[in-house]
């Protein structure tokens, strides 16, 4: 069983920034990839951002240049720096944790940005 655990929400003005954390426990096996996915109220989750286990990272369009993705290995835990949030911005954001044998979602975080 793996948990992962979302903190860093909250609630940020336009243009302001907020770190996500997302740490991971439990029995964790070789862990492929990590990602950041948001879900505004009437849509459809999106994918934000991914971190490979060999280094690689993407972004979607809407956050590329602004969202940052990194990962502590040595702490199973993978944060998102947002900077220059938007109104547009505001969702639950989640963490989602994929490995060789299954993948696990965290609970969400909200994040608010106000104009």
């Amino acid at each position: 069983q793996v948990q992962l655990v979302e903190s860093g929400g909250g609630l940020v003005q336009a243009g302001g920034s907020l770190r996500l954390s997302c740490a991971a426990s439990g029995s964790i096996s070789s862990i492929n990839a990590m990602h950041w996915f948001r879900q505004a109220p009437g849509k459809q989750r999106e994918l934000l951002a991914t971190s490979t286990s060999d280094g690689i990272t993407n972004y979607a369009d809407p956050v590329k240049g602004r969202f940052a993705i990194s990962r502590d290995n040595a702490k199973n835990t993978v944060y998102l720096q947002m900077n220059s949030l938007k109104p547009e911005d505001t969702a639950v954001y989640y963490c989602y944790l994929r490995t060789v044998a299954a993948g696990f979602w965290g609970q969400g975080t909200q994040v608010t940005v106000s104009s």
